[in-house]
């Protein structure tokens, strides 16, 4: 911390990490009543306090002390091991502190998930100074940071940014190979940082990143990959498998448009598809209106592409945006727009769920769809808007030196 240049603040890091620590403690306290593990009422939906993480401690059967992927699962009607590796592991460690009991493993997971929100916030603080208020009070993170796993991923992505600014590749690198072996999205920030040192005639940067990011991904998944090739490979025969989420453009389609019930493998590929196809225009149409616009802002369209057009968008995935609206996206009431419609589609997702299972008498499936509707003209309005904004180079700013316009959160 010594040797990294600050950039000048209207608050301190001090200020930024009692944010984040408060907005984690009242996004726990409403998970509470859920932490037990007692769903049979249906509370989850009624009181909103689901969590991924409690019943996951008997699905991947962690509370015998098994060992992930190398201690095979007993077979269930449940899947089991089918996170990757860094993933499973972190449970491992929060079962191993909180032995059997869901409430005690809730509870180890929330402050594991607090580590790495704090350090999320640190360097969203380094790269933009006060902009990193907008992750800490995000309604997202009070929401969906202890929901599952995925804020392990956004600090690793997040620091690698801090990395490649610094100059540091092998430890960007590292970092990225590291979230990638915890959930998808820091893979995707490979391909900007990628670019990024092409664009800057500096190939070499390119190379080493991702030299090192596969190095390090390859270097985790390889002895899981040897010792237990099948547990190891569930990740990914479950995933292709999955059928589309509620969530997804891809299932709400289906329900109206008998047409589009296709295989799931036709999903998988025109989902694919979709997003490349998506990503390549919105990033071409960027080029075209400035073409020496700093190419790791591609990061934008690569994940709100991949959100819109994948069969799954899990609640917690719209966690991955937070850093990307502090660093690229000026507009405040942008920001504000998707809080307010990704709070919407949380409600009334689970809304939906306790009329769907009979828990709830008042059936309000039309407003989840509306909910989702809206957020995702939401992503489509801020896509338009990244294509039209001028974005700031990646960088530690200098102590003292004004914080760029284009990266202040002005209300227009």
């Amino acid at each position: 911390m010594r040797r990294v240049r600050h950039a000048r603040r209207a608050i301190g890091i001090g200020v930024v990490l009692a944010c984040v620590f408060g907005t984690m403690a009242v996004g726990t306290a409403m998970k509470s009543p859920c932490a037990g593990g007692d769903f049979s009422n249906g509370r989850q939906y009624r009181l909103l306090c689901y969590t991924d993480i409690v019943p996951l401690l008997a699905t991947e059967q962690l509370a015998g002390g098994r060992l992930p992927f190398f201690d095979r699962c007993q077979s269930t009607e449940n899947n089991c091991d089918e996170y990757p590796v860094l993933t499973m592991y972190l449970m491992r460690v929060a079962a191993w502190f909180s032995g059997n009991d869901y409430a005690s493993f809730f509870y180890a997971n929330a402050v594991l998930l607090l580590g790495f929100a704090m350090a999320t916030a640190l360097c969203l603080w380094l790269l933009g100074g006060s902009r990193a208020l907008w992750f800490a009070l995000a309604p997202t993170l009070l929401v969906y940071g202890t929901i599952n796993w995925d804020l392990a991923a956004v600090a690793c992505a997040t620091a690698a940014l801090v990395a490649f600014a610094k100059r540091r590749d092998g430890w960007a690198g590292v970092l990225i190979g590291l979230g990638a072996a915890t959930k998808f999205y820091p893979a995707l920030v490979l391909v900007p940082l990628f670019l990024q040192g092409l664009q800057d005639r500096e190939p070499d940067r390119s190379v080493r990143l991702l030299w090192w990011s596969a190095g390090t991904w390859v270097a985790i998944n390889l002895p899981f990959a040897v010792a237990a090739p099948g547990p190891w490979w569930e990740f990914f025969r479950f995933n292709a498998a999955r059928t589309p989420d509620f969530d997804s453009f891809w299932y709400q389609a289906c329900r109206h448009v008998d047409a589009l019930c296709i295989s799931i493998d036709n999903v998988n590929l025109l989902a694919l598809a979709g997003f490349l196809v998506s990503a390549f225009i919105a990033i071409y149409l960027k080029g075209r209106r400035n073409p020496t616009f700093p190419r790791w802002a591609c990061g934008v369209p690569l994940l709100i592409c991949f959100l819109l057009t994948n069969k799954v968008y899990s609640p917690q995935y719209s966690l991955w945006l937070l850093p990307w609206f502090a660093l690229t996206m000026p507009r405040l009431r942008r920001f504000v727009a998707f809080e307010l419609a990704d709070v919407a589609v949380f409600v009334t997702r689970f809304w939906f769920f306790g009329a769907y299972t009979g828990t709830m008498a008042v059936p309000k499936e039309w407003w989840f769809e509306w909910a989702l509707v809206i957020r995702a003209g939401v992503l489509l309005w801020c896509l338009i808007a990244w294509v039209r904004d001028d974005i700031p180079p990646l960088r530690l700013l200098d102590r003292g030196e004004p914080i760029p316009t284009t990266a202040m959160p002005v209300v227009a």
